[in-house]
């Protein structure tokens, strides 16, 4: 199949011929011809999918084909995403498949001074990318109006879940008008968002390309088993491997992150973190050195990386093991992107070894396990941590925390290598 075969208009082919775009993607060929019909969709796809073109250019199709008038522009179209990288990363998707189009689109999120969003909005807007905060304020201020609004996304719907956002838009949702199309959007489909797709949504097609426990095939996965004290020495050692020319780690906590940064400056190896105690324009100039190569190294926590897209981006590297396996798959799923080869690494201490069981039954296989280094584990009986009080409450930033382990090593399938290649 090619993007001419989906019935997309010249100006919309043309801009996606400029970007190197041949066919489209299995969750856009599946979605776009639904999307332009004007049905509500329900898209459960896994990050790397492509599926902001799966909605943005039927988006934009539709609005170029509706008659409007150019100088009182009004928000036609609306879409919520619940990270502040993630907004601005669907913000240029828009504007590089709608260059071609008589189309404006504008971008709201916090963190940053309104004053230069507010002046695009009285400039009049077609298309507006938001996160929930932001717009909430700018439409309390009387500076946005969703009255106009005939085609809603909800992007990154079991995120916006995580990171407390639901209340939001269930305010956001009564302010549209009732007459809309709804473009629903999940990587994972928990209970609480199949409620919340079933109260929004008419009559909608779900499109389900990838099961949620799935891994991209094409990511190569190793596990190494090291005492929590020796992880720093291990990530030195792992990247002193000249073939991993850059690599993501993700550390549970931002001040985490921030420790595994100054540690591998101390080493001569370049890194900065990127977090949600950082400023805007802090992430987005370490997202932009990390993209262009000049730092090696990015660390991140999973709120702030869920908006990170890295062309070609090689390695991740679990620094720590995640308390939600459905966080691995999306962690992971940063690397081997549009069919290209990439490497999942994971270091786990005696505590994360339930947690590896847990990642290991939702991708239902075993990870294999890098034997030969130079740090193995030790301590299969550390002191118990704390235990919090449920899923979202506990010091490591948010996610279930059992009783650990004892055992010495994950069974299955096993792996001899020095070193990643």
């Amino acid at each position: 199949m090619t993007f001419n075969s989906l019935k997309l208009i010249q100006p919309i082919l043309k801009a996606l011929q400029e970007e190197g775009y041949e066919s489209p993607t299995p969750i856009q060929s599946q979605a776009i011809p639904t999307a332009l019909t004007g049905r509500d969709l329900l898209g459960c796809a896994q990050t790397g999918t492509g599926k902001t073109a799966a909605f943005a250019i039927p988006i934009l199709q539709q609005l170029a084909k509706q008659s409007t008038d150019s100088r009182n522009r009004k928000i036609r179209s609306l879409i919520v995403t619940p990270t502040r990288e993630l907004a601005i990363q669907i913000d240029e998707s828009f504007r590089s498949y709608g260059r071609h189009l008589d189309l404006r689109t504008s971008v709201v999120f916090g963190g940053v001074n309104q004053n230069r969003q507010v002046r695009e909005l009285k400039n009049g807007v077609d298309i507006l990318v938001a996160t929930p905060g932001r717009l909430l304020d700018l439409m309390n201020q009387g500076h946005i109006s969703l009255s106009d609004v005939g085609i809603f996304v909800l992007d990154e719907a079991d995120r916006m879940l995580d990171m407390g956002f639901i209340h939001d838009v269930k305010k956001l949702l009564k302010a549209l008008p009732d007459k809309r199309q709804t473009l629903f959007f999940s990587a994972t489909m928990p209970p609480e968002i199949v409620k919340l797709s079933g109260s929004i949504l008419h009559n909608p097609l779900k499109v389900e390309v990838t099961p949620e426990s799935s891994t991209v095939e094409k990511i190569q996965q190793g596990i190494y088993f090291v005492d929590k004290g020796n992880k720093k020495k291990l990530l030195v050692d792992v990247l002193q491997n000249e073939d991993i020319g850059s690599a993501l780690v993700f550390t549970r906590t931002k001040r985490g992150a921030n420790q595994v940064v100054k540690m591998l400056n101390k080493k001569n190896i370049q890194a900065e973190a990127i977090h949600g105690n950082k400023s805007q324009n802090a992430r987005q100039k370490a997202l932009g050195n990390f993209k262009d190569q000049q730092t090696r190294v990015l660390v991140a926590t999973d709120i702030a990386a869920r908006g990170i897209d890295v062309d070609e981006l090689q390695y991740v590297i679990n620094y720590e093991i995640p308390n939600i396996p459905e966080t691995y798959v999306h962690r992971i799923g940063r690397t081997g992107r549009a069919g290209a080869d990439g490497t999942a690494l994971s270091f786990c201490d005696a505590v994360e070894k339930e947690y590896l069981r847990d990642i290991e039954k939702l991708i239902d296989q075993r990870i294999p396990v890098v034997e030969e280094h130079d740090y193995p584990l030790m301590d299969n009986n550390p002191p118990k941590p704390q235990q919090g009080g449920g899923r979202n409450h506990n010091r490591n930033g948010g996610g279930r925390r059992k009783k650990s382990g004892s055992r010495s090593n994950s069974s299955g399938s096993r792996t001899r290598r020095r070193r990643p290649s």
